[in-house]
């Protein structure tokens, strides 16, 4: 079984910066693959990146390169936000599959999912 935790969000100005956490309690050895996603009201649920098991490929929604980071280690995977905008504001959701490759970008991939953490971004 599988359990994630998010952690981090938060009220903050445009501009800032933020870093949310996700606590992954699994077996060991499951090779889980580790997604962030967001849903704003009135929007479809947007991906937002994603980190391969080793954490050695990563991969970005268009709207959040150059500005998100995505990392692990053996019992967390943060997304670290810079230059945030008010069009980021949303739920953060970290998700997880046991792969051992990167996938693609649907939510539908993912089995596991924690219960979310607000991110609110001020103009």
């Amino acid at each position: 079984q599988v359990q994630l935790v998010e952690s981090g969000g938060g009220l903050v100005q445009a501009g800032g910066s933020l870093r949310l956490s996700c606590a992954v309690s699994t077996r060991a050895g499951n090779p889980l693959r580790m997604a962030w996603f967001r849903h704003a009201p009135g929007k479809e649920r947007e991906f937002v990146s994603v980190i391969s098991w080793s954490g050695g490929s990563t991969k970005y929604g268009d709207s959040v390169k150059g500005r998100f980071t995505i990392s692990r280690d053996n019992a967390k995977v943060y997304l670290q936000m810079s230059s945030l905008k008010p069009e980021d504001t949303a739920v953060y959701y970290c998700a997880g599959r046991s792969d051992f490759g990167l996938g693609g970008n649907t939510a539908a991939e993912y089995p596991y999912w924690g219960q979310g953490t607000q991110v609110t971004v001020s103009s």
